[in-house]
Formats: C-alpha cells, structure tokens, sequence
C-alpha cells in the first residue's frame, strides 16, 4: 500500500474502519450521520488515498459510534 500517510494516520483509519465494522455501521451511513457525502468515509479508507480525518471529525465519529476518541490511538507511540 503506497500513500502519502504516515504510520499512525494509517492506524487510525485502520482502528476507525474496525470500530465502524464492530457496531454495523456501512461507510456510507457514517458519512451520512457525519453530514458528509456518502464516499467520505470510503474515500478516506482506501488505500491508494492520502485523504485522513482531523481531529473534530474523530471526535463526531466517536460520538457517533458511541465509544472514546481515545480508542483509536495505540497505546503507545508508533
């Protein structure tokens, strides 16, 4: 997988995508609730992408998802 993102950006998007998958959440009803158009989640989870999220995007997804913004950062530094 070749992008433009650094080792913990890829964790993120990685620890989202399974947080989203654990409480049945498509891409496209995600981006729905975040008021995004229905891709936004998926084009930041493709792998050729270098689209990330900001820091008050996880914020709202965590919201959303009903879980800690702190669950998708590692536990220690990458």
């Amino acid at each position: 997988m070749k992008d433009n993102l650094s080792d913990i950006e890829n964790y993120i998007i990685r620890r989202v995508r399974e947080e989203r998958e654990c409480k049945n959440f498509t891409q496209e009803k995600l981006s729905n609730c975040l008021g995004k158009n229905s891709s936004y989640i998926a084009h930041i989870e493709a792998p050729s992408k270098s689209s990330k999220y900001n820091i008050n995007i996880l914020n709202k997804i965590a919201k959303i998802l009903k879980c800690s913004p702190k669950d998708f950062w590692p536990e220690k530094p990458i």
